[in-house]
C-alpha cells in the first residue's frame, strides 16, 4: 500500500509538468509551421521561370 502511495504522490508532482510540455510542444509545433510558410512565401515571390 506505501509503493501505490508514492506512485501517486509523484504522478501529483509531475502531472503538472506534463501537461505543460505537451502545450510546449504544441506551440513548438505551430512556430515551426509558420517558419516553413514564410519560406514558401519569399521562395515564390523569388521564383523566375
Amino acid at each position: 500500500m506505501q509503493l501505490n502511495r508514492r506512485y501517486l504522490l509523484l504522478l501529483a508532482v509531475l502531472w503538472p509538468l506534463l501537461l505543460s510540455g505537451c502545450h510546449t510542444i504544441s506551440g513548438m509545433g505551430q512556430d515551426m509551421e509558420a517558419a516553413g510558410e514564410a519560406v514558401d512565401r519569399e521562395a515564390e515571390k523569388r521564383r523566375s521561370y
